[in-house]
């Protein structure tokens, strides 16, 4: 939900981060801003495009949701999203840019953030710098503190590093739902097919999260309903494919969808890629991976959509 220009006039509540993963340490800082909206405040949610780091490091982390599923999370949460061009603000210091964007541009009278959170020239602007100036001009600062799920902090690279790893279970608890994508479906060699589980293949594009190569427990919401699925991620050794796809096969379901952008959402990392010696043994493997998922799914609920507390 992006911002008219009518909006730009109100008075606001600002949630201040990158929010790459819009996880669950993301979600206390756009939901403190949101809970403003009752007191005439607009909330907004500021980030930065490019992402920073692909601008003073020339790579950006991988992406953890974007395109569809980022912007209803950010709707969700009852924040409208405000993207600033981070190269026209890179060099700007860091009490302009809260006089000049935070108070002139946004108005600002309630900001929420991370406890970690820098902003200005170099990142030189803290926490600390942030209360001073917010306490001079009578805005109001709540400061998000870490937060932690099975003893762990929730961070964009911890999560990162449980999708790698195939922890996938771990990475939705911080992620306060399941990792998804909702990449366009294409044409493949229709192998599936002929091994009985059709399936939609779709290609992860540069900068995305790729979790680890294996088949995982899944849903994918198709013609309106979400049907249990079981999506392979990789490069398929026995048949072979020059980059990493997502290869989902949605049970019970029959139909085309080629063209379409359809929503996968991973539940359970069941087992690695493997190179079968025959089509026969693959096809074989692939039942006993439908049974393990469907299995695994009957403890899976809650389905209606992405959404915020």
């Amino acid at each position: 939900m992006h911002l008219t220009e009518q909006q730009l006039q109100a008075e606001t509540a600002v949630a201040l981060g990158n929010f790459d993963g819009v996880h669950l340490g993301h979600r206390a800082v756009l939901e403190a801003a949101a809970a403003n909206s009752a007191a005439g405040l607009l909330p907004v949610a500021l980030t930065f495009s490019p992402h920073p780091q692909a601008v003073l490091h020339k790579k950006a982390p991988p992406a953890l949701c974007e395109g569809r599923i980022r912007d209803e999370l950010f709707r969700a949460c009852g924040v409208s999203l405000r993207e600033l061009d981070f190269y026209e603000l890179k060099d700007m210091q860091a009490e302009a840019f809260f006089y000049e964007i935070l108070l002139g541009r946004f108005r600002a009278k309630f900001i929420s953030c991370g406890y970690n959170y820098s902003f200005g020239k170099r990142g030189e602007g803290d926490i600390a710098l942030l209360s001073r100036l917010c306490e001079e001009k009578g805005v109001v600062l709540r400061v998000i503190p870490e937060v932690r799920v099975d003893g762990l902090p929730i961070s964009s690279s911890n999560i990162r590093k449980e999708l790698a790893e195939g922890d996938v279970r771990l990475a939705n608890l911080m992620l306060g739902r399941a990792f998804s994508y909702d990449f366009l479906v294409v044409s493949g060699d229709r192998r599936g097919r002929l091994l009985g589980f059709p399936t939609i293949n779709q290609f992860f594009p540069e900068g995305f999260a790729v979790p680890r190569y294996g088949v995982y427990a899944a849903r994918a919401f198709a013609e309106g309903k979400w049907y249990d699925a079981m999506t392979n991620i990789g490069l398929r050794p026995t048949v072979g494919t020059d980059k990493p796809r997502s290869e989902t096969c949605l049970l019970g379901y029959s139909g085309d969808l080629y063209g379409q952008n359809v929503e996968v959402r991973l539940y359970q990392f069941l087992r690695p890629e493997i190179k079968f010696d025959s089509f026969e043994a693959l096809s074989a493997q692939i039942a006993q991976d439908a049974e393990t998922v469907r299995r695994t799914l009957q403890t899976v609920t809650g389905d209606a959509g992405v959404h915020c507390k």
